[in-house]
């Protein structure tokens, strides 16, 4: 019988497309046309965009690192789960690069409140994967709930942020700012 596959390379190559996708958001950064710091700040909107990005990133691989330590071996389920997460992150540098170019328009940030709504569902499918099913020794079933609560609330949150944003797209990135604020410590909250 073969040996169980262990999830380490899952962990490298996801570890190397979250620094991808950094990359290229810093990619899409480029100096203003004129010397001066008015120009500079009159890219107000790919700044806010570039950050908020790069701070989700940073966030989701955080969280994302917390899961993957309860993994015990690399399912065909568990990759599959996991490339739906990565197929949502890969979006983040599309929709950032829309948004920022539009200037914040309704349109460009409700789709990038989308993505968020992509990347929150893979990552609640991804703690029923790793956490959902785990012993209580392992991780503590008040611990689980919480998780759960946390991802449906942002979930909802996002939705939320994604509809707000077709109307009010300063009032959505703030929603999708609280949700990430959310998220800023791995793990179950109030642990």
């Amino acid at each position: 019988m073969p040996p169980k596959a262990t999830p380490e390379r899952l962990t490298l190559f996801s570890d190397g497309v979250f620094a991808v996708l950094i990359t290229i958001l810093v990619l899409e950064l480029h100096p203003p046309a004129q010397p001066t710091y008015a120009a500079l700040l009159a890219l107000w909107p790919r700044w806010v965009s570039y950050s908020m990005s790069y701070l989700f990133i940073a966030i989701v691989w955080m969280n994302h690192h917390y899961l993957l330590r309860h993994a015990r071996e690399a399912t065909p389920r568990l990759l599959w789960t996991n490339f739906a997460l990565l197929f949502a992150m890969s979006l983040v540098p599309l929709s950032t690069a829309w948004m920022a170019q539009s200037r914040l328009a309704p349109a460009p940030v409700s789709f990038y409140a989308l993505v968020f709504i992509l990347v929150n569902a893979a990552y609640l499918c991804l703690i029923e994967e790793l956490i959902g099913r785990a012993p209580d020794e392992a991780v503590p079933a008040w611990a689980r709930l919480r998780m759960r609560q946390r991802a449906v609330f942002t979930l909802a949150l996002f939705v939320l942020a994604a509809l707000v944003g077709l109307f009010v797209p300063l009032a959505a990135l703030a929603l999708c700012l609280v949700c990430l604020i959310v998220y800023l410590r791995p793990g179950p909250p109030g642990a």
